[in-house]
């Protein structure tokens, strides 16, 4: 049934079964060539399409008005998440070193730091809600462009099910979808250049140069969002390779035109790191290496199972090798699997050296997300397991939600990490009340990035601070600790004692003393003690010995 005006909703119409061989090619160059459910964009159908039309009570039952309350309910789930919860680790830092605006930063390029960068200063706020709100914002984007690519491949009920695959998977529709992280902008951009690929792949003349361009112009976006971008690209030109009816195009300008465009919008980045050092680069190359870790693949794939929840990476992976044992033979499918296979691949084999993280193959499992999609939509009538999947996991993420914020909030287990969630914006108070926030020259320091990016966001950059560990990330850019000898340095340095400062920083200041600990409160009750000192005359040799340090 098509998605502009069908009288009965996706899950219980009828659904003829998907084209196979000839036909799948066919309906690949050709969306309307096949007797599938309607796609995104197609105007016409049946005289069931016609009569439908016609009353808004039908309309009202679409896969696109259901993805449409989807995104609108989702929404306001993560906007009062959002508002609950301090800023994470990653995301103190990324607002805090990120208020000098740049061309690129150390850990990442540039797009969330931007973004996070621009709304504070729109909105003149740095508060929780306000740096995610474009994150919130973009994952509505995100959601459409994964419905209308998986419609376009396959059909409108199929993108409405990888729509909610893609708002139940936790890192997806929680983290992706709301926090100040480079993957938000990421899974919008591959998306956007996946969906821009089709239609080129489908277009002549004309419409192919523009659908191509577009596509370049995604792709430069995804690699100014993420370095692990090329990745899923290279799955494209795979795609191109592999795929008999495709190929012709790579004997074409189109595709080198989208790589000149995708390479000119990140070329600022390269200039970036040109003039630093290539830091950001040799960053990102070096995080895999290490020892050898025989059982490094199977925990990262266990890891990679619980960002998404196992129940549905299983069927996320079930799809990809159904879909990689057909192979070319079903371009939609194998264009997925091309798009999905090469970050899932890379993290997976990359954890035998090194701790891969494992939301770094999330990419990978968001191309496999149509695949799912269209499972779905094909059982849904005949499987009651499915409706109680869908239940089940809506239930788990959102009760889930729950606990997280009132754990934040209460504190119920205190060995829990919730601490990472809770903001150090009390510290400021408390320093103001000592005076040390108008002593004249000051500067706050930590021995840790992520502490650094947590005490510069409480402080809101009323006084500078620096990092004094061997790793400051960012703040080793543009906070260098030798711009500031001579200065009084107030130490934030949780869980360490007088001695373990005193042995780790001792040689950099004439003398440090210790201070009264600063209370750390979350809603209005202590959440820590934060143990304070202050070095005296900070000397000009403190890079070199960070550097004698890692």
């Amino acid at each position: 049934m098509g998605d502009t005006g069908e009288p009965a909703a996706p899950p219980t119409s009828p659904r003829p079964s998907p084209p196979r061989g000839a036909e799948r090619e066919k309906a690949f160059r050709n969306p309307r060539s096949v007797n599938t459910a309607a796609r995104v964009g197609e105007g016409r159908g049946g005289g069931n399409q016609r009569k439908g039309a016609r009353t808004g009570v039908a309309w009202a039952t679409t896969p696109t008005w259901v993805v449409g309350v989807l995104i609108l309910a989702a929404s306001l789930v993560r906007l009062a998440f959002a508002a609950s919860l301090g800023l994470g680790i990653d995301e103190s830092y990324m607002v805090a070193a990120g208020r000098k605006l740049q061309l690129s930063y150390f850990d990442h390029p540039p797009i969330a730091w931007w973004m996070a960068w621009g709304i504070a200063h729109l909105a003149g706020s740095e508060s929780a809600i306000v740096v995610r709100l474009p994150f919130v914002a973009l994952f509505v984007l995100t959601t459409w462009l994964m419905y209308r690519l998986t419609s376009v491949l396959f059909d409108s009920a199929s993108g409405l099910w990888a729509a909610v695959a893609l708002n139940l998977a936790p890192v997806f529709g929680v983290t992706a979808g709301g926090w100040v992280l480079p993957d938000g902008p990421l899974f919008a951009a591959l998306l956007g250049a996946a969906v821009c690929l089709v239609a080129g792949l489908r277009s002549d003349s004309r419409a192919a140069w523009g659908w191509w361009s577009a596509a370049g112009g995604c792709a430069g976006l995804a690699l100014c969002a993420k370095y692990s971008a090329a990745l899923t690209l290279g799955g494209a030109v795979i795609f191109l390779a592999t795929e008999p009816k495709s190929r012709h195009w790579l004997l074409r300008p189109h595709p080198y035109l989208a790589g000149v465009i995708a390479l000119t919008i990140f070329l600022p980045v390269i200039v970036w790191n040109a003039k630093h050092g290539w830091v950001s680069f040799l960053f990102q190359a070096s995080r895999p290496g290490g020892p050898l870790h025989p059982w490094g693949p199977v925990l990262a794939l266990a890891g990679q199972a619980a960002f998404l929840l196992p129940w549905i990476w299983g069927p996320l992976l079930w799809c990809g090798v159904t879909a990689l044992r057909r192979g070319p033979s079903d371009p939609q499918s194998w264009l997925l699997v091309c798009l999905a296979a090469p970050p899932i691949l890379v993290f997976t084999v990359a954890a035998l050296q090194g701790n891969t993280l494992f939301h770094w193959a999330a990419p990978g499992y968001l191309m496999l997300l149509p695949l799912l999609g269209q499972a779905i939509a094909h059982k849904w009538q005949s499987r009651r397991l499915f409706r109680t999947w869908l239940a089940t996991t809506a239930t788990f993420v959102l009760v889930g939600l729950l606990l997280v914020v009132a754990e934040v909030r209460y504190n119920w287990f205190p060995r829990l990490p919730n601490r990472d969630l809770v903001d150090w914006i009390s510290l400021r108070t408390e320093l103001a009340s000592r005076g040390l926030l108008d002593r004249p020259g000051l500067v706050a320091a930590t021995l840790k990035w992520y502490d650094a990016g947590k005490l510069d966001y409480a402080l809101g950059g009323q006084i500078p601070v620096i990092c004094l560990g061997p790793d400051p990330r960012q703040y080793g850019l543009i906070a260098r600790p030798d711009d500031y000898t001579g200065a009084d340095v107030v130490i934030a340095a949780p869980h360490r004692s007088v001695a373990q400062v005193d042995a780790e920083l001792g040689p950099l200041f004439d003398r440090i003393e210790p201070a009264a600990p600063a209370t750390i409160m979350n809603a209005g009750r202590p959440l820590m003690e934060l143990p304070l000192f202050i070095g005296h005359n900070l000397h000009r040799s403190a890079a070199d010995y960070r550097r004698s340090q890692e």
